[in-house]
C-alpha cells in the first residue's frame, strides 16, 4: 500500500471516515485529563503563582499554530511537485484551525505576559513573528476564498504558504537568534527536557499535564483537519457538478 493512494478523494474520505471517531474520542479525553489535571491539581509556582496553569493553554496552541503551518507547507509542496488536490484542500482545511491556535496563543500570552512583564505586548522578535504568522494565515484564507479557480488559487496559496514559513520557523527560534527579547527560551521541547534533564524544563509537576495537553491539541487539529478536508472535497465535487450543469 502506498501513501499515495489517499491522494484519492475516495479514498481519503473513507480512511479518514474510519479513523476520525477514535481520533476524536482520544482528543476530548486527553484535553479533558491535561486541562483538569492542570488547572485544578498542581499547585501554584513559586514565582509567577496561578498565573502559570496558562501554560496548558498557552503552550500547546503555539506549538500548534506553528506546526499547522508546516504541515500547511508540506501539502502545498506536494500539490506543487505532485499536483495531488486532496493535498492543497487539506492545506485550505488546516488554515483556519492554525489561525485559531494562533489567536489562542496571542491571547493567552497576553495574559500571561501582563502580570509577568507588566505589559499586555512588547514588539519581542518572538511576539512579532508570531502575530506576523497571524497575518499570514488571514492573507492565506482570503487569496482562496478571492479566487474562483481553485487550481490556480492553490498555485498561488502555496507560494504564499512558502514565504510565511519563514515567519513560522522564526517564531520557533526567535529565542535562539536574539537574546534581548523579554520571550524566554525552550524549556519544554527540548533535547534536555526530552532526555530527563530536569535543569533544562519544568518541573514534572507541570510537565507531566502539559504533556498530555499537548497530545490532546494535536488530536484535536488532526481530526479537525480530518473533517474540514472532506468538507473541502465535497464542496469541491459540488462546485464541479454545478459547473458541468451550467456548461450543458
Amino acid at each position: 500500500m502506498s501513501l499515495w493512494e489517499y491522494a484519492n478523494p475516495v479514498k481519503f474520505i473513507r480512511a479518514t471516515d474510519r479513523v476520525l471517531p477514535w481520533i476524536s474520542i482520544l482528543a476530548i479525553s486527553s484535553l479533558t485529563i491535561g486541562l483538569v489535571w492542570g488547572f485544578f491539581f498542581t499547585p501554584d509556582d513559586f514565582r509567577q503563582g496561578s498565573t502559570v496553569k496558562i501554560i496548558y493553554l498557552h503552550v500547546p496552541a503555539a506549538l500548534m499554530a506553528i506546526n499547522a503551518w508546516l504541515m500547511m507547507l508540506v501539502a502545498s509542496l506536494i500539490w506543487i511537485v505532485r499536483r495531488h488536490h486532496v493535498s492543497a484542500l487539506a492545506a485550505r482545511a488546516a488554515a483556519p484551525v492554525g489561525a485559531a491556535m494562533t489567536v489562542i496563543g496571542l491571547a493567552t500570552g497576553a495574559i500571561w505576559g501582563q502580570p509577568m512583564w507588566g505589559t499586555w505586548w512588547a514588539w519581542d522578535p518572538r511576539l512579532t513573528s508570531f502575530l506576523i504568522l497571524f497575518l499570514f494565515y488571514l492573507g492565506y484564507i482570503a487569496l482562496w476564498q478571492a479566487i474562483e479557480d481553485d487550481d490556480t488559487a492553490a498555485d498561488l496559496t502555496s507560494i504564499l504558504c512558502l514565504v510565511g514559513s519563514v515567519f513560522a520557523l522564526l517564531s520557533r527560534y526567535a529565542v535562539n537568534f536574539w537574546n534581548q527579547g523579554l520571550h524566554q527560551g525552550a524549556s519544554v521541547m527540548r533535547a534536555g527536557a526530552l532526555a530527563g534533564d530536569t535543569q533544562e524544563r519544568v518541573s514534572n509537576v507541570f510537565f507531566l499535564p502539559l504533556m498530555v495537553c499537548i497530545v490532546g491539541f494535536v488530536l484535536l487539529f488532526v481530526a479537525l483537519v480530518f473533517l474540514r478536508t472532506q468538507t473541502e472535497i465535497r464542496a469541491r465535487r459540488t462546485r464541479a457538478l454545478i459547473a458541468r450543469e451550467h456548461a450543458s
